[in-house]
């Protein structure tokens, strides 16, 4: 099987620096813009499911990526575990210390070393999406068809946690960096075999690519 996981389009709460998790905010127009390149970039890629986190940012991203990929007639279903990581009470909050929303020491530990970070007030660890998000991968895998190409369309903590075992140093969870608006990671799983083939693949410039969240690694 072929795995293209993808992170949503840019959001309002993206640009405000706000903790979405569940919250559950549709792409902006930047986002949107987003999505359409990469689902350009797309075509010829002949999708046959598509997954996508119930949240609009993740399912508005899969129609726009099948749109214009050219897998309009592809259906879209929804899986709860690919959902982002629930940040119970900080939710909506924002993370610049210029608005003392959040504690910074408790924030620079989830971008430096989020294994060591004991959880959102109220909401879920990093192990508890790794746990989710790869048990959901890996049925996917053991279920599917070997032949089949899948488009699955998730978040940035997601994302991270579900392909954490694939990477070099499993240890580095954030990989360099949160993963870009609508970066495409190629996975592959062939006769046991699980392979990363293509790592937070960009279809726009790259100077368009926004880390907002360097300042705290």
């Amino acid at each position: 099987m072929l795995f293209y996981i993808v992170r949503h389009g840019e959001t309002r709460s993206n640009v405000e620096g706000r903790l979405q998790g569940w919250i559950d905010d549709p792409l902006n127009e930047n986002g949107t813009a987003l999505a359409k390149v990469t689902g350009r970039g797309l075509q010829g890629v002949r999708f046959g499911r598509c997954i996508t986190s119930p949240l609009r940012r993740a399912y508005q991203t899969a129609q726009t990526v099948l749109e214009e990929s050219g897998n309009v007639s592809v259906p879209i279903e929804t899986e709860d575990r690919i959902r982002e990581i629930h940040m119970g009470e900080w939710e909506g909050r924002r993370i610049s210390p210029r608005f003392g929303e959040v504690d910074q020491e408790m924030m620079r530990l989830f971008f430096t070393d989020p294994f060591r970070f004991p959880g959102f007030p109220g909401g879920e660890k990093v192990t508890d999406v790794c746990q989710r998000t790869q048990d959901f991968l890996r049925e996917l895998a053991r279920e599917g068809k070997e032949e089949e190409t899948c488009l699955l369309v998730t978040h940035g903590v997601a994302l991270r946690s579900m392909l954490n075992f694939l990477y070099d140093d499993p240890a580095d969870f954030w990989h360099g960096h949160v993963p870009y608006n609508c970066a495409v990671n190629i996975v592959s799983f062939r006769d046991g075999q699980w392979r990363l083939l293509a790592d937070d693949r960009l279809y726009y410039e790259r100077e368009a690519a926004v880390d907002r969240y360097a300042a705290f690694r």
